[in-house]
């Protein structure tokens, strides 16, 4: 219900293992249409607790959570599977993630551990793909210029609820990025999470 409410503060402005930092040319232009290409699909917001197969589990794409945008679009762009790696990597090293102090979560949990972007912040900083992470209160829009297409960006929306989207395109006079806050898959201009606040910056996959 929260991020529904969210929703609609945005509505008005939405628009119809380790791999380098550096990423390939042309792969965050993959990560983008990938992203781009499940809007019209996912239509809903479902963030219940769902046993997923493993490898390559997933919800229904008629419906997800933020982290579900990206975790489709790796394996669509790349054949990265996100919920294997984020699980690998708890396993190999359990405390370095926030599950156990936020969720209580006693052992690692592929059902549900990489849909949380708390845990893909941490993944993706231990695989050396953090260019930026938030020092004090950054609006939403206040990312380090320039972004590049296919950069996955977070936010805590109210200062406090955890969120991720993937940028769409990138010029000076505008940015927009893809996400799903409540009502499916979504493109956005990110002017419109000025009011939140911005916490990471990732450019990922790395391919060389």
């Amino acid at each position: 219900m929260q991020r529904r409410a969210l929703m609609f503060s945005l509505a008005a402005v939405c628009i119809s293992a380790p791999l380098s930092v550096r990423a390939e040319a042309g792969s965050g232009q993959k990560l983008a249409r990938a992203a781009r290409s499940q809007i019209g699909v996912t239509l809903g917001y479902d963030p219940r607790y769902t046993h997923l197969h493993y490898p390559g589990g997933d919800v229904d794409r008629s419906t997800g959570v933020c982290a579900d945008v990206v975790i489709r679009a790796a394996r669509d762009a790349f054949g990265i599977d996100m919920q294997q790696l984020v699980h690998d990597d708890m396993v190999r090293e359990f405390d370095a993630y926030p599950a156990r102090r936020t969720w209580g979560s006693k052992t690692p949990d592929a059902n549900i551990d990489h849909r949380r972007v708390l845990n893909l912040e941490t993944y993706w900083q231990r695989a050396g793909c953090q260019l930026w992470h938030a020092k004090g209160s950054v609006p939403g829009d206040g990312f380090p210029a320039p972004l590049a297409v296919g950069d996955i960006v977070t936010w805590r929306l109210d200062a406090r609820l955890p969120h991720v989207g993937i940028v769409a395109q990138y010029t000076p006079q505008r940015a927009t990025v893809i996400h799903n806050i409540g009502n499916g898959a979504e493109e956005t201009p990110l002017q419109a999470f000025q009011g939140h606040r911005a916490t990471g910056l990732y450019r990922w996959p790395k391919t060389a």
